[in-house]
């Protein structure tokens, strides 16, 4: 997707909550402000908003003088998140169907987005989740794509959410005893984007393979990534993506047999996909 008007006016407000999830006092505030406004003046509107958007963290970065600017948030939506495992786990095995629960569990955590907002009200949007229907519902294809598959590239999105994608790798191992799962994530700090380090704090690697992108882009990006993120990429049988931003960066698709699975949180998301605000979508090409 390229940036529209629209995405303007939302990373300009992003770099506001940059603001309040550091701390900044009033003159580092007034400077990361003015440097993204700046910047944005001559955006190139080719680009997708994710893309754009990049340079514009690793700026803020420099400015705040830290290397993750949401380390603190991300450590409390680690928690917080941690805390509803038990839930989930429970819900998956009390299911009537439990495919269609392990693709909520996965879904619920993408609500975990500080670009959209620092703070988030988990239980309710758990709840909320597992009681709305896909409005975009490929769920059946995706399935059956499952039951053919071999190897499955899941692409991770946000910190805190990634124990979710932990959870759901597991249960569907369980489903689909053959197939070879990867877990791929971020290859540097970038809003509250999952990368090796939180990947490997939660032991993400007993569960699957776990691949550094080598993407710097809050999605994932083909051009920017890695040779083994790209083989990956290329060659697995089918690839889930999860949240906004990947959908953004890799619309329009490089290829076929990928799954996103998303929540929408915005105007320009919603009209690409025909959906609503708030809707949740599984969507396989």
């Amino acid at each position: 997707m390229t940036i529209q008007s629209e995405c303007i006016a939302c990373i300009a407000g992003q770099s506001r909550r940059v603001c309040e999830a550091i701390h900044a006092d009033k003159s580092l505030s007034e400077h990361i402000i003015n440097y993204v406004e700046t910047a944005l003046q001559s955006a190139d509107f080719t680009l997708s908003p994710p893309v754009i958007a990049a340079p514009l963290y690793e700026g803020m970065a420099k400015l705040a003088q830290t290397a993750d600017l949401y380390d603190e948030q991300k450590r409390h939506a680690t928690i917080q998140a941690k805390s509803y495992l038990p839930f989930l786990e429970e819900t998956i095995q009390n299911s009537h169907d439990p495919f269609i629960a392990i693709l909520k569990t996965a879904v619920v955590g993408n609500v975990i987005d500080l670009a959209a907002e620092v703070s988030f009200d988990l239980h309710n949007a758990i709840t909320s989740v597992f009681d709305t229907p896909f409005a975009q519902d490929e769920s059946e294809s995706l399935r059956h794509a499952l039951t053919e598959a071999k190897s499955v590239l899941y692409i991770g999105d946000n910190t805190g959410e990634h124990l979710f994608d932990a959870l759901a790798i597991r249960e569907l191992q369980k489903l689909y005893p053959k197939i070879v799962f990867s877990y791929m994530v971020r290859g540097a700090p970038i809003i509250n984007d999952v990368t090796l380090k939180e990947a490997h704090e939660a032991g993400m690697e007993q569960i699957c393979r776990v691949v550094d992108s080598g993407v710097p882009t809050p999605g994932f990006v083909y051009e920017l990534a890695s040779t083994e993120a790209k083989n990956l990429f290329d060659h697995a049988d089918l690839i889930i993506a999860k949240g906004m931003g990947n959908y953004e960066c890799m619309t329009p698709q490089q290829r076929l047999n990928i799954c996103f699975l998303l929540k929408v949180k915005c105007s320009v998301v919603a009209e690409s996909l025909g959906q609503q605000i708030g809707d949740i979508v599984c969507k396989l090409s």
